[in-house]
């Protein structure tokens, strides 16, 4: 496996998520993907079938973690309790790597269930920062943080999100998931060049893409990931697949979940732009 970036992750190849209504067909016809994608949550508190199926799994294949709820952004104290069962999850099944979303979920103990964006100012930089040392000399690995999708932006911001999140990979030292639908999403919605955008991504702490199809409202965007993914998402990916030099690319699609097959055919989709790459490495 390939490595181009700092952290000595290798690319995995072509993934998706590993979801309950697939699991049946994953144990038995161990289908032709590279790796498999968890929510976290969903699996640090069983050990009924989702555990079982996952250990299964994980002999057959790499598996990454991938939360929803450490809530990096938030000004509640860091929740040691999650932590430490997010570890013991991560060690049991020898994760390639783990991560997060550039965000907050909740205060005052109060879970909101949805990815709130930060406001990007010096102060919520310093923050974050030194929350993301914490967790990583707490977990013993880096930290792998994804770009949000964005609908909304503060007065208070004194800098571009990808300054910020630049600033903060740097800065913490951690690793980054770059969502290329994301980005689309985020630029669609605040009238962004998606280019411009991604010329300012420091690609060596890039470890993984993210893939996924949103529903366009016209005005806005919104990340549902419930769709194929869009052709200018493709032609986006594609870009970023040159700079990287080749990372894990995951398909993301959580609601109105297809059949295995039509799964299956959307990550092929990534595949040629992989192999564009190798053939012009060879």
């Amino acid at each position: 496996m390939d490595v181009s970036n700092r952290f000595g992750l290798p690319d995995l190849g072509v993934g998706v998520g590993l979801r309950v209504p697939h699991f049946q067909h994953v144990v038995e016809r161990k289908p032709a993907v590279d790796w498999f994608e968890i929510i976290s949550e969903n699996f640090m508190d069983t050990e009924g079938r989702p555990m079982r199926v996952l250990e299964q799994v994980r002999r057959d294949y790499p598996v990454v973690m991938h939360g929803v709820a450490m809530s990096i952004g938030s000004t509640d104290p860091l929740d040691w309790d999650y932590l430490k069962r997010l570890k013991a999850l991560a060690d049991r099944i020898d994760v390639a790597w783990m991560g997060d979303h550039v965000c907050w979920t909740g205060v005052g103990s109060h879970n909101g269930h949805d990815l709130y964006p930060v406001p990007y100012t010096e102060a919520s930089l310093r923050h974050v920062v030194e929350r993301i040392k914490t967790i990583q000399d707490f977990l013993g690995r880096p930290l792998v943080m994804e770009n949000p999708s964005t609908y909304l932006t503060f007065s208070s911001d004194e800098m571009p999100e990808i300054e910020w999140i630049g600033r903060m990979a740097e800065d913490a030292d951690c690793a980054l998931l770059l969502d290329v639908n994301n980005v689309y999403v985020t630029c669609r919605n605040h009238g962004l060049d998606p280019m411009a955008y991604l010329e300012q991504v420091p690609w060596d702490r890039v470890v993984q893409n993210h893939l996924a199809g949103h529903t366009d409202n016209g005005t806005h965007c919104v990340d549902t990931h419930d769709d194929h993914v869009c052709d200018a998402v493709w032609a986006l990916y594609g870009w970023v697949q040159q700079r990287t030099g080749g990372v894990a690319t995951l398909i993301e699609w959580d609601g109105d979940l297809p059949e295995w097959d039509l799964l299956q055919a959307e990550a092929d989709k990534a595949r040629p732009y992989r192999e564009q790459l190798e053939a012009r490495d060879a």
